[in-house]
């Protein structure tokens, strides 16, 4: 086992160059997070994933793959899962009495086995999902991307859905902590700021988290600042990651950072840092993991390998140390056994009731 492989990095095509090869051998490169470049076909999809497992077996394949307008693969057989919005709708279709809930939460757990199940099968280990954000009707970024507005809907249709992704061997992630809906602003454009009281978070917009502690795999920060708690974004708050999520909310999992090539995501104190700065500001602040998203087709790859150099030499100097209960959580991400092949999977009774119980 690494002592610690913290970099979540991206790459730049179908299929692994050298370079790729040589940034996923680095000790400090934990896994891979794809995008909608790397995605032709399920074949070029699959093959792509065995030679990154080909590198090193224990490198983490994750992907942004949350159904509705989120979802990296659509084509050559791949299910279009309704928004998650979707399922709240259900849960309301009869005021939220008993029996519109507990079909809303079937199909929620059905949503999460078809996504888990058909990345599984293409050999993809982990999915950012689900999102826990409550939808105030004023994040656009956010949007049909919440099950709802109420807390207790989100965690029941969350945990069903984590439920769903569990039968398909696969973990779950939670973002984005302590909660993006409020806020209008688009973090990958401006830094959002919520203004409201610690107290009044933890009543609404963390509430999920603190009643899915038991179950959560992962979590994901905000890019957000909260003043009235601190004045850096929670992705590199101790106060956020370490007070309020591990000690306050129970938290034991792993916490990734939200994307650092965001520039938005960058701004510590007022201040514009680079993609080395702001990981190692997320590290420190209680970070397990940092993402670093879409740099292998910026020339060449330089902000990846500027980064990986960068991490190396503070570990040197001493400025960060690696950490084996970090590793530890990031080992945990991975799926413990097979998955079902796609052409079985097709054919699984268990897969094709849970595509009729999906939603229109």
């Amino acid at each position: 086992m690494n002592p610690h492989a913290p970099l979540i990095i991206d790459v730049a095509g179908l299929r692994l160059s050298a370079m790729d090869r040589q940034r996923l051998a680095h000790p400090l490169v934990g896994g891979v997070i794809l995008f909608g470049r790397n995605w032709h076909d399920r074949a070029q999809l699959t093959a792509l994933c065995r030679q990154i497992k080909s590198v090193r077996r224990d490198l983490l394949i994750a992907v942004d793959h949350e159904g509705g307008r989120v979802q990296r693969f659509r084509t050559d057989g791949f299910t279009h899962v309704p928004p998650m919005a979707a399922l709240g709708a259900m849960w309301m279709a009869g005021n939220g009495d008993g029996q519109s809930a507990m079909e809303a939460m079937n199909a929620a757990t059905a949503a999460g086995y078809v996504l888990g199940t058909e990345l599984r099968a293409c050999g993809v280990d982990l999915t950012f999902a689900p999102v826990l954000d409550l939808d105030y009707g004023e994040s656009s970024v956010i949007g049909d991307r919440a099950f709802a507005r109420d807390p207790r809907v989100v965690t029941a249709l969350a945990q069903a859905a984590m439920h769903g992704l569990r039968q398909a061997g696969m973990a779950n992630c939670g973002k984005h902590f302590p909660g993006h809906g409020f806020v209008q602003a688009d973090s990958h454009h401006a830094i959002p700021v919520d203004r409201r009281s610690l107290k009044a978070i933890l009543a609404e917009d963390a509430a999920p988290y603190r009643w899915l502690s038991a179950s959560l795999s992962a979590v994901m920060p905000a890019h957000v600042i909260y003043p009235r708690v601190d004045t850096r974004p929670a992705g590199f708050s101790s106060r956020w990651l370490q007070d309020v999520l591990r000690q306050r909310l129970g938290f034991t999992g792993a916490v990734f950072s939200d994307d650092l090539s965001m520039a938005a995501a960058r701004q510590i104190e007022g201040r514009q840092v680079g993609f080395s700065e702001a990981a190692l500001a997320a590290l420190g602040a209680g970070a397990d993991m940092v993402l670093l998203c879409n740099q292998s087709v910026v020339d060449g790859g330089a902000p990846i390998d500027q980064a990986i150099d960068d991490l190396a030499r503070a570990v040197v100097q001493g400025q960060w140390v690696p950490s084996p209960a970090s590793e530890e959580r990031r080992q945990a991400l991975l799926p413990a056994g097979g998955a079902l092949g796609w052409d079985e999977l097709m054919v699984s009774a268990r897969y094709m009731q849970a595509l009729s119980l999906l939603p229109a």
